[in-house]
């Protein structure tokens, strides 16, 4: 009975303790660490995050920017902080469920156990654009025109391994289609040489696609996600445009929030409802929408699903790509 009882006084002091630290928290300022450089579409997501949550914490979010290695680098550096919640940071679906596969063993940090999900924060679609000359209007003359013409048709990526490398990749495996992969330092340069009809094809972002397909010089065949993007509502999704299982194989991209393994539940639970609050926010939703970016918040227990899910079915796609980081 004493021993009993002794347990009961200890999880009175747990529940105590984690309702004073939920109540006492943020005592000081945070850390948003960012894996990427300055100036791209993760940064500007991070600080504008950041800035929104200072203001709903009432303590300074500052934004560090650690790039490097794909995003590995700085998501090393958000998993091995202290799991107090003052050091959170970025995480993509590069960084915790293509990297992983892409890096083995190499890679500095356990993408599914050493992150305490909080909320994703954006949904993304890649749009497979082809030069304005190119003689094809749907994914299917593509796939045709490639077979036609096996050492003529080619796409563009910002790297291997990356979010479009592997689009097209699963594009090739899914259609038989032969087309060469030409990996660049980067999305600029890679999107630059369709526009030139340097290269045939390429998978890319909305943001930098969108003001090429308006301007006449690129024309846009299909989105990558499982439904049509609200930014480009007349082009259909892969599966749409024939090529079936495309969504369920790799299709929805995404940037959430995450801090260190092991966080108080409690202070997870508090920057999960931060997160959410900030991103339905009218105001947030304009600005992303005009990045051609779509706002998404889930909970802490939804994002560790789609950890897992995506980590399985990205790594698929890089296995049989034969990506690797040597």
């Amino acid at each position: 009975m004493k021993y009993l009882t002794r347990m009961a006084v200890l999880a009175c002091g747990a529940l105590a303790a984690a309702g004073a630290l939920a109540q006492d928290y943020p005592a000081k300022p945070l850390r948003f660490i960012v894996p990427y450089p300055a100036g791209g579409p993760t940064d500007v997501v991070s600080r504008a995050v950041a800035a929104e949550l200072a203001h709903e914490l009432r303590q300074p979010v500052v934004v560090e920017n650690v790039s490097g290695a794909g995003g590995s680098i700085g998501s090393a550096a958000i998993a091995r902080a202290a799991p107090d919640g003052y050091t959170i940071g970025l995480a993509t679906t590069g960084t915790h469920a293509i990297n992983p596969h892409l890096y083995g063993d190499k890679l500095p940090y356990d993408a599914l156990r050493g992150f305490t999900p909080i909320s994703q924060v954006i949904a993304y679609v890649n749009v497979l654009v082809v030069n304005n000359e190119v003689p094809v209007r749907s994914v299917a003359e593509l796939v045709s025109y490639a077979k036609q013409h096996p050492d003529k048709v080619n796409f563009a990526s910002s790297g291997s391994g990356s979010t479009n490398h592997l689009s097209g990749v699963l594009l090739t495996q899914l259609t038989g289609a032969q087309m060469s992969h030409i990996p660049f330092r980067g999305g600029a340069p890679a999107l630059a040489s369709v526009v030139a009809g340097q290269v045939t094809c390429m998978f890319d972002l909305l943001v930098s696609s969108v003001p090429q397909i308006q301007a006449g010089k690129l024309r846009a065949l299909a989105v990558t996600s499982s439904k049509r993007s609200a930014f480009l509502p007349d082009v259909p999704t892969m599966d749409e445009a024939g090529v079936q299982g495309y969504a369920r194989a790799g299709s929805d991209l995404w940037f959430g929030v995450v801090g260190p393994a092991h966080m108080p539940a409690a202070v997870t639970k508090r920057l999960n409802a931060e997160i959410v609050k900030i991103m339905s926010a009218p105001a947030m939703q304009k600005r992303f929408d005009a990045m051609y970016l779509e706002t998404r918040t889930n909970s802490p227990a939804q994002f560790a699903e789609v950890l897992a899910a995506d980590s399985e079915k990205w790594g698929k796609l890089v296995r049989e790509s034969g990506a690797r980081v040597d």
